[in-house]
């Protein structure tokens, strides 16, 4: 294997992450008054708050929430 290939995969981990951050802040803002109410109205949306985001969406966010919740497990 070459340098450039090994590298590949990082990448792509690194892109994931991120649409998976952005995905839990778009949730966040959607559902901001059924599940997160009780959080302050900007907070920083990093790898660390996914779970919680997740939690709050299986709990409070319907049938939508739980399928968003389930894209974030991903």
């Amino acid at each position: 294997m070459d340098e450039t290939s090994q590298k590949l995969p990082a990448s792509a981990d690194a892109v994931l992450r991120q649409r998976r951050v952005e995905l839990a802040r778009e949730a966040f803002h959607e559902f901001r008054s059924q599940c997160f109410w009780f959080w302050k109205e900007n907070p920083e949306i990093s790898e660390e708050t996914i779970p919680l985001i997740i939690r709050e969406l299986r709990l409070n966010g319907g049938h939508r929430g739980y399928q968003v919740a389930a894209e974030l497990c991903r």
